[in-house]
């Protein structure tokens, strides 16, 4: 374990030696007397980085799959994601390496095991008998391109169609073709002139294995008996057919067409259909047929012992249907039921009782699987009501704009925001249990509680209970209902600054002991709430307008109209820009006609009924100057202790008290310096009117669009997510010696662009944005004997400044005096924009922002209450608060470059470690972890890294993933006890750690997917027809497939891959009786690797080339005609 002394370190440090490295500080400190020694329990050995799980609908969707006796739904998507899902709780994923789609998945029922066929030909067998399920084996279809798959049940042997309209056979022990081949020639002969066209179907007989149901595109239908070689019948009809589907019995099977008519077939009829049926068509009187409709794309036809049998379909509208949203539908006897859908049906499944395709189905749900959401139909009650949906799947209602993690929170935020949230929930579902329900939890080793705050486009806010890496919806809260919301767009006011999405949440700011809540927004609002568990109904909703502007002395600025001046910020107690609480301001003009005064949103001036939850305290607006719009808001701190909210921009920064509802801070950030700016600005009072000329370097407003935000697209990476929305004109000249960070370099932002028409000119410095605030009690001078109440401002150049706040006593006084906010002449430096600060007693524990205790604040206080009020201190849970006063702190910086370690009051720099000089830190955050603290970082060129605290001696450097696209940068957030996250794709969240006792302890916390679960008794045939026949008849494929009797497949036409997931992974799942056939299968499987192991070797190593060739490929293509600049 080491030590550092690092009093002596202060005692030996002078003013040149604020800047010294980690190193020469270390070296310094070795040296004189120990007086206050701070262990540092952190090792290398104490961190690991892991993926945990991933929570959230699967993007982009593309097939679906479900075992009736597992209970168990794999989902597949277009980026080779598999996902499966078990009772609510036990959820895993999966990624083919190559990240082709998925086309189509089938399960071996009730044997672990499931099949995925790719979009780049290849079969892979996935082993789910253990808990982060593994590929077994693969295959690598070279000639022929796969279309449809079919695994009969309690059957080895898949079929599989290709585009080419032949079938081959896998056994899917050894995953190797059978010499067995039906061609498409045959299959057709001389039914038809041309080729058939794709494999789109295959099924056997339900009630006779050896007959073989071959749909292809073209609408000819064929059935194959698989002993003689030959056709029995073939089926040909004019349309296209997308799908087919057998009535049990095994006498009638139904086809859908590309014209929206299904025709039923009775198997002995080939000539003619049964009967045609056209669900959406319009029934002309005159006897003719239907008007064509949109093509039927799946349809499924499911029996009941006591009714009428069940045909349910996708697609099939009428074309006049414009703009009607996607629909089910559900024939069912005489009726017929359109369940409409939010999104369009990627792919749907009946549930049914049992597993023999012989036997009544008895379908008892439907599960639907949408473009951007999951729903589940039960269709045993009446009207076809939908299941509650347990799983997490709502993450991307509206598109996530920000995130915040918090782990080890108070123990009764979750019950609380879960009874205000259980209120919130929609009635009309069904009251059946979810039938997806297979599976087992995991032990829960992690007892501390999580909450994930999720901010989004639309203006909400969710609340999730993350604890013991499960994921639930606890609250949802909608800012936007503060606002008036236009009608039309011809309502809109053109004081919008934003196109689209004007609620959305850019910033959050939580203090979860006190439970107060603040939001920034792209519109430049600010939101304080406060929680309550009571309703109430808010006559006027209290609001501030702020006027924040900022310019610098422009001798090229030609001499305008002069405008009355912005009132000069003071540090006491007045207001600025205070509007009357009764009414919002009207819009005002300056005397050229430029928009004036007005905020970009209008606040509701009608009561407003709130329940329980959380409620306004406060809005706050930037409003309009001279016909400039306000600048997105760059940073946020609320402070319950205190009872103040400050944030800041690109102009400047704000304070507000909230309780006396006051404005005590309005400053440019040049003005914060006062006589020490490095840069020599000067500030001009009064402004001058600039009109835009030709000759001027000129910086786009920043507002732009939220749906730059979170663009999909791949964009360049130097840019920042802190003032990552602003343009700079490129002729701006950039001095050198500055660091060039994506918040100081912004003239490189191709993250947006400017909605606005208005345009400044202002040169570098100007823009420098506030982009980090943190609310303490440190000593804010040298010459400081105790703490005191401070704000730490740090700027995107580097900067870190200290406010001093000097509040009145509590209780009734509080609301009654000002607040007085003055400036500390602090001014500490470091290289690239501010990210974090935080502080560290002498112990070098964290000292965490002064909070008060969370109280109901709408039930009426007794006398012993205000008594307790008035004594009540503002709390700190240091360990070293009841410790002299005098004794130092530490403060800790995190910029985008380096951070430092600085001691209190002495303001010398004690410890700095230089992150990263190529790239940035996109996100740091200090963290505790295993009782000690630790600083954690994320860095653009996809490495996360760890420092010891104070010492920063870099813990873990670990290359984890590159930063691609806005959106990771945006959401990324560590947090205690090795915790992190980050939005993965539009609609899922991707948990991991980076604590190695969080990764030893996650085999346990993963739930299981398979257990061993008896398989239904097969259908009685009945005495007669066991003694006439007419039973269902079996076949003896091995027979027919087997090596012995088909010969071998081409070597060239497949290739066999081995999987990472090898032998052992079954050997170790595979137990009790329901094992013994997964035994018997791996002697085969030990004997046929112990023969092909060179063989096996060498494709695996020509696979491997292929897939870099054809990624080599692709990356070639995405580039060939891209400039430099592009990249």
């Amino acid at each position: 374990m080491r030590k550092f002394n690092i009093r002596k370190v202060l005692d030996g440090l002078t003013a040149v030696s604020a800047v010294a490295s980690a190193s020469s500080a270390a070296q310094q400190q070795a040296a004189g007397n120990r007086e206050t020694e701070i262990q540092e329990t952190l090792q290398s050995e104490h961190f690991q980085l892991c993926k945990t799980v991933r929570h959230g609908f699967p993007y982009q969707p593309s097939a679906l799959a479900f075992d009736p006796v597992q209970k168990i739904l794999a989902i597949g998507t277009q980026t080779g994601a598999l996902r499966l899902f078990g009772r609510p709780g036990v959820e895993c994923y999966c990624q083919h390496d190559s990240g082709a789609a998925v086309i189509q998945l089938q399960f071996l029922i009730n044997e672990g095991a499931l099949v995925s066929a790719l979009a780049d030909d290849t079969l892979h067998l996935w082993n789910l008998r253990q808990k982060r399920p593994a590929i077994l084996h693969s295959l690598k279809f070279n000639r022929e391109r796969i279309t449809f798959c079919h695994l009969p049940f309690q059957s080895k042997w898949l079929y599989v169609g290709t585009e080419r309209g032949n079938i081959h056979i896998v056994n899917v022990e050894s995953f190797t073709l059978s010499g067995y081949v039906i061609m498409w020639n045959k299959a057709i002969e001389l039914s038809s002139k041309s080729h058939p066209g794709p494999v789109v179907h295959i099924s056997d007989n339900p009630m006779d294995e050896g007959k073989l149901l071959i749909g292809f595109e073209s609408g000819t239908v064929v059935l194959w008996d698989l002993k003689s070689k030959k056709a029995d019948y073939r089926y040909t009809h004019d349309e296209a057919i997308h799908s087919v589907a057998w009535h049990h019995e095994g006498k009638q099977f139904i086809c859908s067409h590309s014209d929206g008519t299904l025709t039923i077939w009775n198997v002995k009829s080939p000539t003619k259909p049964f009967q045609t049926i056209t669900p959406h068509g319009k029934q002309l009187k005159d006897g003719k047929k239907p008007e064509p409709c949109k093509p039927i794309l799946k349809v499924e036809y499911k029996t009941t012992r006591a009714g009428e049998p069940f045909i349910i379909l996708s697609g099939g509208l009428s074309y006049d249907t414009v703009g009607r949203r996607p629909c089910l539908t559900v024939m069912h006897g005489k009726s017929t039921a359109v369940l409409e859908m939010d999104y369009s049906i990627v792919d749907f499944l009946t549930l049914c009782e049992t597993p023999y395709p012989n036997d009544f189905q008895e379908p008892y749900a439907v599960v639907v699987l949408l473009e951007k959401d999951l729903v589940l139909i039960d269709l045993a009650q009446n009207g076809y009501p939908i299941f509650e949906n347990p799983y997490p799947l709502t993450i991307h209602e509206s598109p996530v704009t920000c995130c915040e993690y918090f782990a080890d929170c108070p123990v009764d935020l979750i019950p609380a925001l879960y009874s205000v949230g259980a209120r919130q929930k929609r009635q009309g579902y069904s009251k059946k249990e979810w039938p997806i329900s297979g599976g087992n939890w995991g032990l829960i080793t992690q007892s501390y509680p999580e909450i994930i705050i999720t901010g989004h486009a639309d203006g909400s806010i969710k609340f999730w209970d993350a604890s013991a890496i499960t994921l639930q919806v606890l609250y949802k809260l909608k800012t936007a209902k503060v606002f008036e919301k236009s009608r039309n767009k011809d309502d809109r006011p053109n004081t919008d600054i934003v196109d689209e999405d004007p609620y959305a949440i850019q910033i959050i700011s939580w203090c979860p002991e006190s439970r107060m809540l603040c939001i920034a927004g792209v519109s430049a609002h600010v939101i304080i709430y406060r929680f309550s568990k009571q309703e109430v109904t808010t006559e006027v909703i209290p609001m501030l307008e702020v006027r924040l502007l900022y310019e610098i002395n422009d001798v090229e600025t030609p001499d305008g109209e002069q405008v009355p001046p912005v009132p000069t910020p003071g540090t006491g107690s007045n207001p600025q820009s205070i509007v009357p609480q009764s009414h919002p301001s009207t819009s005002s003009s300056s005397s050229d006609g430029l928009r004036d005064n007005v905020p970009c949103l209008k606040v509701k001036n009608s009561p407003l009924k709130q329940s329980p939850g959380y409620q306004i305290e406060l809005v706050i607006q930037l409003v309009w100057v001279s016909g400039e719009p306000p600048q997105q808001i760059t940073s946020l701190a609320v402070n319950s202790a205190y009872g103040l909210v400050v944030f800041g921009n690109c102009n400047g920064i704000a304070m507000v008290d909230y309780l006396q509802k006051t404005v005590l801070l309005n400053l440019g950030t040049i003005e914060l310096y006062g006589s020490n700016d490095p840069y020599r600005r000067e500030p001009r009072s009064p402004r001058k009117t600039r009109q835009p000329s030709g000759g001027m370097l000129t910086v786009a407003s920043c507002m732009c669009g939220l749906s730059n935000l979170y663009s999909e697209s791949v964009k360049k990476l130097r840019t920042s997510y802190i003032t990552g929305l602003c343009d700079i004109n490129e002729g701006t000249v950039v001095p050198e010696d500055r660091c060039k960070s994506p918040t100081s370099d912004v003239k490189d932002n191709s993250f947006s662009r400017s909605r606005s028409s208005s345009v400044t000119s202002i040169d570098k410095e100007s823009r420098e944005a506030i982009s980090a605030l943190h609310f303490c009690e440190t000593f804010t001078r040298k010459a400081d004997t105790s703490p005191s109440p401070c704000l730490w401002v740090g700027t995107t150049l580097g900067t870190v400044l200290v406010i001093v706040l000097n509040l009145p006593p509590g209780g009734e006084q509080r609301l009654l005096q000002p607040v007085i906010v003055s400036p500390s002449g602090t001014i500490l430096r470091l290289k690239g924009a501010i990210l974090r600060m935080a502080f560290l007693d002498t112990t070098g524990s964290l000292v965490p922002p002064a909070h008060e205790p969370w109280r109901e604040h709408n039930v009426p206080e007794d006398k012993d209450e205000k008594e307790k009020a008035k004594k009540r201190r503002p709390v700190s849970v240091s360990p070293s608060s009841s410790q002299e006063i005098s004794e130092n702190q530490y403060a800790v910086i995190c910029s985008e470059k380096q951070a430092k370690v600085i001691s209190l009051p002495s303001q010398n720099c004690i410890y700095k470690q230089n992150i990263t000089e190529t790239s940035f830190v996109l996100r740091g955050d200090i963290v505790s972890l295993s009782n000690s603290i630790c600083l954690a970082c994320f860095c653009a060129n996809g490495h996360i890294m760890t420092f010891s605290l104070p010492s920063l001696r870099p813990l873990l450097d670990v290359y984890y993933l590159p930063l691609t696209n806005m959106r990771i940068a945006r959401t990324f957030c560590f947090t205690n006890n090795g915790q992190a996250l980050y939005l993965v794709s539009p609609t899922e969240i991707q948990r991991l750690t980076y604590s190695q006792e969080t990764c030893e302890n996650l085999q346990e916390m993963l739930g299981e997917l398979f257990t061993p679960v008896e398989t239904p008794e097969a259908p009685n045939r009945g005495f007669f027809k066991g003694l006439f026949g007419g039973g269902a008849q079996s076949l003896d494929r091995e027979e027919l497939f087997g090596e012995s009797a088909s010969g071998k497949a081409s070597r060239s036409l497949a290739q066999h891959i081995p999987g990472p997931g090898g032998i052992e992974g079954v050997k170790g799942a595979a137990s009790g009786v329901v094992g013994e056939l997964a035994r018997a299968r791996l002697a085969l499987d030990e004997r046929g690797q112990k023969l092909g192991e060179l063989e096996e070797k060498t494709a695996a190593m020509l696979y491997s080339a292929d897939s870099f060739s054809k990624h080599a490929h692709e990356m070639m293509l995405k580039y060939k005609d891209k400039k430099w600049y592009q990249f």
